[in-house]
Formats: C-alpha cells, structure tokens, sequence
C-alpha cells in the first residue's frame, strides 16, 4: 500500500500535472496567454486533474498491473485539457506542432530523470518506484504521440495536412475515446509497448 500511495503522490500526478502545464507554457511561449490567463499553469493538481481521467482510469490499471503482473497493460491517462487557441500560435501551424509534443516530452524527460534515479546506487530501495517512474512517463509519452483525435500526436499531424483535409481529420475527435477503446481491445498495446520497452532500454531501465 505504501507503494501504490508513493505512485500516486511521487509518479502519477506530477507525470499528468506537469505534462499539462508543458502544453501551456509551450503556448504561452508562442503567443497564446490562454492558459495564463484561465490560470492553468499552475503546480496545483485540482486544477488540472480530471477525476476519471488523471486517477481512477490509470491507478485502477496501474492496481492490476501491480498485483498481476502477469497480465500486460497499457497505463493509460489524461487530465483536463489545457485550453489553448491555435490562432494566437506565431507561427500558426509549427505551433500547434510545438504545443502538442511539449507535453510527451515533458514525459520523456521525467522518465529520463526517474531512469537516472534508478541507476543511483543510494536509491536502491526505492528502485521499484524508479521503474514505475519510467514506465508511466513513457507509457503517456508513447500513448499520447498516438495520431488519434484529439490525442497530441493528432495535433502534429493536424499540423502537416492540407487545409481542407485537416478539417476532416479533426472531425474524428468526437470519437477519439471510442476509437482509442476499439483499438486497445484489438491489442493496441501489443503495437505500442514494445517501442516503450525500447526506449526504457536506452535509458537504462529494464521494463
């Protein structure tokens, strides 16, 4: 039990605060003083935390996997989006690119720095929380780089299309949860996780 309140205090709410807050800065930095002003970056978790999304979807499958190891999961998570008018992105298009992946990156780098932790040898009795560090940080990063509406990776491809044809793109967005629901049931995770495990690999990590 300790473990898992450590996972929540230690890995799951900054991974989700501070990826949020990445998307915000990142568009406060390009024009767009949305978040600012709505009060969105910001290190306090209520206002970022969706209650579904930010902890009773990822710690419940963050308790299966932990108590049945055996059984292969994607942790997957998400808060409340940050509001963010692309409009006021200088430049426009390399914009909604740049805001979009700040927030997996922001996971990538804590899953560096947990990586890091682990392979500190005074740490070595908090190594497990380290490899959940890791393992969570990727698990978003790899996840939301998925280009599934209105998932991060939707918004750089958004980015790329044509006009006409990012419009009908982004039309899916009602539908990205139920998509992203289909394709988890389809082995989804079977795609995505070995790239998670590689890059645990060059970190380090074993996962």
């Amino acid at each position: 039990m300790v473990d898992v309140i450590l996972y929540l205090i230690v890995i799951l709410i900054p991974a989700v605060i501070l990826h949020e807050i990445a998307h915000g800065l990142s568009a406060f930095l390009l024009g767009d003083p949305t978040a600012r002003d709505r009060g969105r970056l910001t290190l306090n978790p209520i206002k970022h935390m969706d209650p579904v999304g930010s902890l009773i979807v990822p710690g419940a499958l963050f308790l299966v996997s932990y108590f049945q190891p055996a059984i292969p999961l994607m942790i997957i998570g998400w808060a409340k989006p940050v509001p963010v008018n692309f409009r006021n992105l200088h430049p426009q298009r390399l914009g909604m690119a740049l805001v979009a992946i700040a927030g997996p990156l922001t996971n990538i780098v804590l899953a560096f720095i947990f990586s890091r932790l682990y392979l500190w040898p005074a740490l070595s009795n908090v190594s497990q929380i380290c490899v959940w560090g890791v393992r969570l940080n990727l698990m978003l990063a790899v996840f939301n780089m998925t280009p599934i509406p209105p998932l991060d990776g939707s918004r750089v491809v958004t980015s790329l299309l044509p006009t006409k044809l990012a419009y009908y793109y982004s039309r899916l967005e009602p539908f990205g949860i139920i998509i992203v629901i289909v394709l988890l049931n389809f082995g989804m995770q079977g795609f995505l996780y070995p790239m998670i495990e590689q890059l645990g690999y060059w970190m380090g990590v074993p996962l």
